[in-house]
């Protein structure tokens, strides 16, 4: 039962700049954006999914006026200019299979204020599952094309874990939307992935087994290395920068505390000596020091200490119990249990402030939302929101105070990294 309740007291992080701050507001007109569909038929309507995929992904940049109509074309006739006055773009597609079955996504890009070609590009991948990637790239060459702040974190894996069963879990690689998924460990308890590298070539995963164990997987070759194992608890939260060092929580006499360990050397220095519950670290400050979740105030709450001294720092004073948890630099964004109700639900609430300002800013107002983590531009938040019997992923965009989110309709997410 303990082991349970520490899987439930946990999380990962990442972020960065001033986000606590008034929302930004929008100086200069969105430039409106048409999507035109020059695909011939597919059997399984590929060009449609694509099509909503396209304007979706428009939409979460927050940079445009998106226009949802849908409108076909022939790719490769001469452009009207003229056919829409009040657009400032158009961005045409064509779906095609190559020799090889690779799926080419040919482009063009229209600046109808300009009347010209704007762009004209081949995007290619040979997996037709990963197609949702294909949107991604257009959709954030399009967003660079206006020189907006980029949107490259569409491009990149979210991984989670995904309860199937009781005792039953697998570790699950896929786009941010959920359109593409891709199981990666199945069999057993798998959960609390982290990225082992800034590339995502790699991750790290804890399995129960006899001993909660700890492994390394190379997503491309599926080669499988076990790291370290503990009783009680064996969890990598976080990975320093180099890719280095890991931060884990270990429980070797049952009593969770947070050590790193040098990959390279196998040594584990232990950062925390509390006789109760210290787990979720997080690096920051280069490194050099950690953030934590503790119970030492007899509820969980958010604490951070030098790696190399013994001095432990409250950060944050609203609230009472704080369940996990994202820091980077300066900022912290955490969850928080809004009631205390005993037998009925709870709202879990997730909220964002500067550790050198008393500033709080409020991110969701109602439901179970937890696991904040950050884009890799710190701008976009990504988290688990939990509907009912069934979870989704939310994405929230702190510059512009829109949200999203994107149900899963198998299972239920554990954890998740991104």
């Amino acid at each position: 039962m303990r082991s349970v309740l520490l899987l439930i007291f946990f999380s990962v992080a990442l972020f960065s700049k001033d986000l606590t701050m008034e929302i930004i507001k929008e100086v200069e007109k969105k430039p409106l954006i048409s999507v035109e569909d020059a695909s011939a038929a597919f059997s399984d309507s590929l060009n449609k999914k694509f099509f909503k995929l396209l304007v979706a992904d428009l939409k979460v940049t927050s940079h445009f006026n998106v226009d949802e109509r849908y409108s076909s074309a022939i790719f490769d006739t001469s452009f009207d200019f003229t056919k829409y006055p009040n657009n400032d773009l158009i961005v045409r597609f064509e779906l095609t299979f190559d020799d090889f079955g690779n799926l080419l996504s040919r482009v063009k890009l229209f600046n109808i204020k300009t009347s010209e070609i704007a762009f004209q590009k081949t995007y290619k991948i040979n997996d037709i599952k990963r197609y949702p990637f294909l949107a991604h790239k257009i959709a954030c060459d399009i967003n660079d094309y206006i020189g907006a702040p980029p949107v490259d974190w569409m491009r990149r894996f979210v991984i989670f874990s995904r309860y199937t069963s009781a005792k039953n879990a697998e570790i699950v690689v896929s786009d941010y939307t959920l359109t593409y998924q891709k199981t990666v460990i199945k069999g057993g308890l798998n959960v609390f992935p982290k990225w082992g590298d800034k590339n995502q070539r790699t991750f790290y995963y804890t399995s129960y087994e006899r001993k909660p164990t700890l492994y390394r997987v190379n997503l491309y070759t599926g080669e499988r290395k076990k790291i370290l194992s503990s009783e009680g608890m064996m969890v990598c939260s976080d990975v320093s920068k180099d890719g280095k060092k890991l931060l884990v929580t270990m429980a070797p006499n049952y009593q969770p505390d947070i050590y790193v360990y040098d990959l390279k050397t196998k040594r584990l220095k232990r950062v925390t000596r509390y006789p109760g519950i210290d787990v979720n670290g997080n690096f920051i400050e280069n490194d050099k020091r950690v953030v934590f979740i503790s119970d030492r105030l007899g509820y969980p709450n958010i604490f951070a200490k030098s790696i190399e001294s013994s001095a432990v720092e409250r950060l944050v004073y609203h609230g009472k119990n704080h369940s996990s948890c994202s820091a980077f630099g300066h900022y912290i964004v955490y969850s928080s249990r809004e009631t205390d109700n005993e037998f009925g639900k709870n709202v879990f609430n997730l909220y964002l402030i500067s550790t050198k300002s008393d500033y709080i800013r409020r991110l969701t107002a109602t439901g179970v939302n937890q696991f904040p983590r950050f884009s890799v531009d710190g701008e976009t938040i990504l988290y688990i929101k939990h509907l009912k019997n069934q979870s989704a992923l939310g994405i929230i965009r702190l510059n512009y105070n829109k949200s999203y989110l994107y149900p899963l309709k198998v299972g239920k997410i554990q954890s998740i990294d991104w």
